[in-house]
């Protein structure tokens, strides 16, 4: 499974492939693995400022579990629960991942293939893309730690609307719901999506990286300390803030460093 995820370069931009094209590409243990590490490995460059995931070819994002292997690698609760801890951990460091990051969706995006998305920062579609998550029909249930992802992005009526009729819908219908930020013509999701990793890897990298922290920390209910307060001001002692505030003044474009 050496070359089951696929990690390229553009200049600060990475692309993260779900590279299994001839089973639409489902996701299997080794798999989720190796998306994992791939994840943790690019989230400590600090060269990076923004990854594009997507899957190999334009059938399918992700059409979810690879159930090939339901029989060997979730046979029963003690298996399924050293597969759901992988899965858990790989969910976790994308959702962890301190840059920000783009889920490019064509065609299916369905079960594990929609988990995984609903974990990215931004999700592009096409028209003709379709999501959901049908495991009503395999009589299992997604575990507290997948269901976060789903929940954040359209809350729990809507999410046990996708979970209890188990209907694959259309982009549209996503979109409204609020599980995509943007549906285009079916050519142009790969041009969309990386215009828009673009735009946000002209940005300060430290400003995305914060505001990423930020948000994940208002998770928790917990009042924030004064430490933290203090997070909210450490953007003026950055040479980014001085380059920033110099091109605003200059009307000139700025070149972040990341520092």
């Amino acid at each position: 499974m050496s070359d089951a995820i696929l990690v390229t370069r553009d200049g600060p931009i990475a692309t993260v492939t779900l590279n299994h094209p001839e089973r639409m590409n489902a996701l299997g243990k080794a798999m989720w693995k190796a998306l994992g590490k791939a994840i943790a490995a690019l989230a400590a460059d600090d060269d990076l400022r923004c990854i594009v995931l997507r899957g190999a070819g334009t059938r399918a994002f992700s059409a979810g579990a690879d159930i090939s292997e339901f029989a060997t690698e979730r046979a029963d609760a003690m298996r399924a629960r050293a597969y759901n801890a992988v899965v858990e951990e790989t969910l976790a460091t994308l959702a962890a991942c301190r840059h920000p990051t783009i889920a490019l969706i064509q065609g299916a995006c369905v079960g594990g293939g929609l988990e995984t998305a609903a974990f990215c920062d931004l999700r592009i579609c096409g028209r003709s893309s379709t999501l959901g998550v049908p495991i009503k029909r395999l009589g299992l249930v997604m575990g507290h730690a997948e269901l976060k992802g789903l929940v954040g992005l359209v809350g729990k009526a809507a999410t046990l609307e996708i979970l209890l009729e188990g209907r694959v819908f259309g982009a549209a219908r996503a979109y409204d719901m609020g599980l995509v930020n943007r549906v285009v013509e079916d050519d142009a999701v790969a041009a969309e999506t990386y215009a828009t990793a673009r735009r946000v890897a002209e940005g300060a990298p430290l400003v995305a990286r914060w505001h990423k922290a930020f948000l994940r920390r208002l998770d928790d209910p917990a009042p924030l300390t004064e430490a933290e307060r203090d997070q909210a001001v450490a953007c003026y002692e950055t040479e980014d803030y001085r380059i920033g505030a110099r091109a605003f003044l200059a009307k000139e474009t700025p070149r972040f460093e990341g520092r």
